[in-house]
């Protein structure tokens, strides 16, 4: 889910001067998210590091998509009975753990184990914007490669589909993930990108972004779309080839960046918007024109 402004008065800066260049970063965010867990996917695979076994199943997607609404359940439950120590623990355990994950490979384990460590007590200690940025950039690309190589091309494209349906029921319709994205804030964890919109912008000083201070958008908005990048290039075999891309992969990529342009002409409105929608299309809408071309 994407989240700009909320604050109805300043709907006519949004897409202005100052919110320009936030949108044109959180674009280049999902591009860098995309190229990492590109260049992850290798290792990761030669290396075994998959979340399903079998990556053409079906099951798959269903198994990920309960997980999302059981852990979504368990966060709104736990913030609703002020259990936020609990919170807190199952986050920074998954912050390192994904961390651990990403350095594992190109770092011996006496070398990746303490940088986990750091990064995800500089998270606890200095919650600032850029830092939890950087994070996230790391965790988000992590979890992109890993879930791109353990869902095959049909499991990844069902993956989206349901997901774009279910982030644009939860944000429109019951709204909880609003009241999530809402309620993870005072967290101060990197699942959510923060650009600032104006200068001085401190997150350790406010917390409360309902003033137009700042854009957000959520990890899964850069992690969802990416999953079906990933796994095209690294099922779909005998394509053309660009680089590290081949043409289904490349579509996908496009299509993502596509949907984000047209979720930012509308992101500065004044309202929660659902991303999965317009990024999960794109993604699936290249996939296909990059998939045909390939055999054409």
């Amino acid at each position: 889910m994407t989240i700009t402004e909320a604050q109805e008065d300043r709907k006519d800066e949004g897409y202005g001067r100052r919110g320009i260049l936030p949108l044109i970063v959180m674009g280049s965010f999902i591009l860098i998210v995309q190229l990492v867990a590109l260049i992850l996917a290798g290792p990761f695979e030669s290396a075994g590091i998959k979340a399903f076994e079998n990556p053409d199943s079906v099951v798959n997607p269903i198994i990920y998509i309960a997980f999302i609404l059981l852990f979504t359940l368990f966060i709104l439950l736990a913030m609703r009975r002020k259990r936020r120590w609990l919170v807190n623990l199952i986050m920074y355990g998954a912050i390192f753990g994904t961390l651990c994950y990403v350095f594992i490979l190109p770092l011996p384990s006496w070398g990746a184990l303490p940088l986990s460590l750091i990064l995800t007590a500089l998270i606890y200690v200095y919650p600032e914007w850029y830092i939890i940025d950087a994070v996230g950039l790391v965790i988000a690309a992590g979890a992109t490669s890993i879930f791109g190589i353990s869902l095959a091309v049909i499991p990844a494209i069902v993956l989206l589909a349901v997901l774009a349906v279910y982030d644009a029921i939860s944000v429109y319709r019951t709204r909880h993930m609003v009241a999530l994205a809402e309620g993870v804030l005072d967290l101060r964890i990197p699942i959510l990108f923060i650009l600032p919109r104006c200068k001085g912008f401190s997150f350790l000083r406010k917390t409360d972004l309902k003033q137009g201070d700042a854009f957000i958008m959520g990890l899964g908005d850069a992690i969802i779309p990416s999953i079906l990048v990933v796994s095209a290039n690294v099922y779909i075999k005998d394509v053309p080839v660009i680089w590290i891309l081949n043409l289904p992969a490349l579509g996908a990529m496009i299509g993502t960046l596509l949907g984000y342009i047209t979720l930012s002409r509308i992101v500065g409105k004044g309202k929660p918007h659902a991303g999965l929608p317009l990024l999960n299309t794109g993604a699936i809408l290249g996939f296909l024109v990059g998939f045909f071309l390939s055999f054409s």
